[in-house]
């Protein structure tokens, strides 16, 4: 099925090829042994009947398929009937000349035989994590002075000589904003989490956005009115939509659109990690029609610092991954030039949960 066959063996991910019809039509040695089955078993089967994949994901791979654009998953359990699953990253991307097929490579991101080491490096991880956010606080002191320093300075400057202490106090805000990112990885506490309407959050963020770095976008609003509220903490949850907001207009031209949407798709579930399913129907979509993620980061744009913009962070999705998991949220991208969607999958507030503000209703 595949032209290079000796490159196709190579392979050291594990890779399906797979025909419209959701069949693997080929797969290579790495796939067979992570999966721990011949391509005898595989072949012609239901690739969602052999790879068993702990998120919702079915309509997202064929929204991908149909619009022939790649999606990109991180962070799921990937096995199958044969083996438990592990940790994975996932990437499909459409077969170049070739109608419907597109090629599924699974990134495993951890092995079962490495779980003592794991254990090590979760707490290694937090040591970082802890360490990162104690420097973040120490640098932004001395930040202070120098930003306050560098303002008295200009009160007697002008010309050249002003333009330097202006970018003095430039630069040291740029710096003060990266340590705040930091520190909001290492803040550990469980988020605050309540009943709250999701439009409501929507048009804080979009508000926020239209007077400031979004001010050069058209903002188009496609709401499902009859959305019933999620459970989530709503200051974490304006800053996951302000991030995806903020990242949209960077993406996009003058004039360009953001379009932001909403509905209920209750087919959607996600496995968590004590083994239970958790339902995720509201859906939220970010649009926006910008030139699309560079294809070489596209299965990692979810990772701190990894960025497609020069001077860019990398944290800004990362956070907003880390924060849609403290609430039990889950997030994906699909990504085209002309169309990239970011979509927040949300859990439905239970009849009992805690009530928001009499002003936030």
């Amino acid at each position: 099925m595949i032209e290079n066959d000796a490159l196709w063996a190579s392979l050291p991910v594990p890779a399906l090829l797979l025909g419209p019809d959701d069949r693997i039509l080929d797969t290579n040695p790495a796939a067979e042994l992570f999966l721990n089955l011949s391509a005898k078993a595989l072949l012609g089967a239901p690739v969602f009947d052999k790879v068993m994949i702990d998120a919702p994901l079915e309509e997202a791979f064929r929204r991908a398929r149909d619009q022939r654009s790649s999606l990109s998953v991180n962070d799921v359990d990937v096995g199958s009937g044969e083996r438990p699953p592990l940790q994975c990253n996932l990437h499909f991307a459409p077969l170049v000349r070739s109608e419907g097929r597109m090629l599924m490579l699974i990134g495993p991101r951890e092995m079962a035989s490495r779980m003592t080491q794991n254990v090590g490096s979760q707490k290694a991880a937090k040591s970082a994590i802890g360490m990162a956010e104690m420097l973040a606080h120490e640098i932004k002191n001395p930040l202070a002075g120098i930003t306050g320093a560098a303002q008295l300075l200009s009160m007697g400057l002008d010309g050249a000589d002003l333009e330097l202490t202006d970018l003095i106090v430039e630069e040291s805000r740029r710096i003060v904003k990266l340590l705040e990112q930091v520190e909001q990885f290492g803040n550990l506490r469980p988020p605050a989490v309540r009943a709250v309407n999701v439009h409501d959050i929507l048009d804080r963020a979009r508000q926020s956005a239209a007077v400031g770095w979004g001010a050069h976008m058209r903002f188009v609003e496609d709401y499902d009115p009859s959305l019933p509220r999620t459970l989530a903490d709503p200051d974490q949850l304006v800053q996951v939509f302000l991030n995806l907001i903020k990242n949209a207009s960077e993406a996009g031209q003058p004039g360009g659109t953001i379009r932001l949407r909403t509905f209920y798709e209750p087919s959607l579930r996600l496995r968590r990690k004590d083994g239970t399913q958790a339902r995720l129907p509201l859906q939220v979509e970010i649009v926006d029609d910008g030139p699309g993620l560079p294809p070489d980061i596209a299965a990692d744009i979810f990772e701190p610092f990894v960025s497609g913009r020069e001077n860019g962070t990398g944290l800004g999705l990362a956070l907003v991954s880390k924060l849609l998991g403290d609430i039990g949220g889950w997030i994906s991208v699909e990504s085209v030039p002309g169309k990239t969607v970011f979509r927040v999958s949300l859990p439905l507030a239970p009849k009992d949960a805690p009530e928001p503000p009499e002003g936030e209703r």
